[in-house]
């Protein structure tokens, strides 16, 4: 592939230097009067040649070098460039910078992961098989406009949303501020969405695609148990369900969100802890997230199923949460067989940390470096809490391996990021999941799995 683009390169440097000549000096040239003045042919300094002469040089080198390249290299090497790109978004707004971004992923204008994971990261979960357990968290895709290209940059699950039952736009802008020294981000967004309808009409579509590849596919089926993959392809989608602003009923709301995207989902999560909309935390007291959550699940339920069973469902709790909160949250959790936790969404508090900055007396949510440790210590108490029997995934200032591997021993079994790779761009997923297996295999941990909860077990 490599050596046919650069091919193709040095056919297009080549045709316009030809076409550059003008049409009128070859049809003087080609007169068979000899009386004429022969037309000067276009002359090109010296410096001109020399500079032709190394580029078209450095195109059949390269092209050539290219094609000796191994996919791998390569591969890393296509990551390594998008480092390049991270200062001009910088320049960007943020939330103009996020929207290319993502459009970005959508077309396809993002590397594609073709390295394999290591296999120490490799682990079950609700019988899906993920190849790794470092995802994005709901948030970046929004609408559900992406899923391919950001699971193609080696993501192993990917969730998409909030998702809210009607189109709305969320509070008004400026609503995303960043903290560069920080490494964090405020964002105030309100659950800004096209609503389920679009959404599902995106989800429905890649569906249908992925079940006519796999039709016309001749690659043999497999006995296991264990589903490589999901409903999006070679990777794990969930989808992360909101309320309306508006809404007096959120947990019609959030049934109406089942009923229309479960079909198309790996797993659900109830989203009660955003901070940007009005009285959507409150619904993380015992009894209104017992109401909620048995509401949901029956909604889930009453729907026909194939062998494949329902998609598990997950509640995404606060990290500003007391002691009896989170003892609230686990008893339901337990109570109601709750299939995950996400732990957390973003903080209303602002750390030492962040308190320098004028950017902090913004409101909205924090995320990012300043969450690393309220957040892993909100997941060690669910963990101990839940006496490691549900899956947890922790999210919150993930920008390294070894913050991932925090995450992990703390009680995850599962780790989300959105602002390392706000930040860091499509080079830090790779970095990220070799730098967690360097930990795992220091540790002497054979897989993944044997980390979870290690601080605690």
């Amino acid at each position: 592939m490599a050596s046919r683009a650069s091919r193709r390169l040095l056919k297009d440097f080549l045709l316009k230097r030809a076409t550059s000549t003008p049409v009128s000096s070859v049809r003087h040239f080609s007169s068979s009067s000899s009386s004429e003045t022969a037309p000067k042919i276009p002359h090109f300094s010296k410096k001109g040649r020399l500079l032709t002469g190394v580029t078209i040089g450095l195109v059949i080198a390269g092209g050539a070098y290219v094609s000796t390249v191994d996919e791998a290299t390569f591969c890393g090497w296509l990551f390594n460039a998008t480092k390049l790109v991270n200062p001009f978004f910088a320049l960007l707004d943020a939330e103009f910078a996020h929207k290319l971004a993502v459009s970005a992923a959508a077309r396809g204008w993002v590397p594609r992961e073709k390295r394999p994971d290591p296999s120490v990261l490799g682990l079950e979960v609700w019988g899906r098989k993920f190849s790794n357990p470092i995802g994005l968290a709901a948030g970046f895709d929004k609408n559900a406009e992406a899923i391919d290209g950001l699971l193609g940059l080696g993501f192993g699950f990917v969730e998409v949303g909030s998702v809210t039952p009607v189109p709305q736009e969320g509070n008004p802008k400026p609503r995303i501020f960043r903290l560069r020294q920080e490494g964090a981000i405020i964002n105030r967004c309100g659950f800004n969405s096209e609503g389920i309808v679009a959404v599902a009409k995106r989800l429905g579509a890649q569906h249908g695609k992925r079940k006519l590849d796999e039709t016309s596919s001749a690659s043999s089926t497999s006995n296991n148990d264990v589903k490589h993959g999901g409903k999006a392809g070679p990777g794990i989608l969930g989808v992360n369900l909101g309320k309306n602003k508006t809404s007096e009923d959120a947990a019609a709301d959030y049934v109406q969100g089942v009923h229309s995207l479960s079909q198309y989902s790996d797993y659900l999560v109830i989203n009660v802890s955003s901070p940007n909309t009005p009285g959507l935390r409150m619904l993380q007291g015992r009894k209104q997230l017992k109401d909620l959550v048995k509401k949901v699940q029956a909604a889930r339920d009453e729907m026909q199923w194939g062998e494949e069973g329902p998609p598990p469902l997950l509640v995404k709790i606060a990290p500003d949460l007391s002691k009896e909160d989170l003892e609230d949250i686990a008893a339901v959790a337990l109570a109601l067989r709750l299939d995950g936790l996400i732990i957390s969404n973003t903080t209303i508090s602002r750390p030492d940390s962040v308190n320098k900055s004028p950017v902090a007396e913004e409101t909205g949510g924090l995320s990012g470096k300043p969450l690393l440790n309220l957040s892993t210590n909100i997941l060690k108490e669910m963990f101990i809490l839940t006496r490691g029997k549900i899956p947890l995934i922790g999210c919150g200032g993930v920008f390294s391996g070894e913050d991932a591997y925090k995450k992990v021993r703390a009680g995850a079994t599962l780790v989300q990021l959105y602002t390392g790779f706000a930040y860091g761009g499509p080079a830090l997923i790779p970095r990220i999941k070799a730098e967690l297996a360097e930990c795992l295999e220091r540790d002497g941990f054979k897989s993944i799995s044997e980390a979870v909860g290690a601080d605690y077990r």
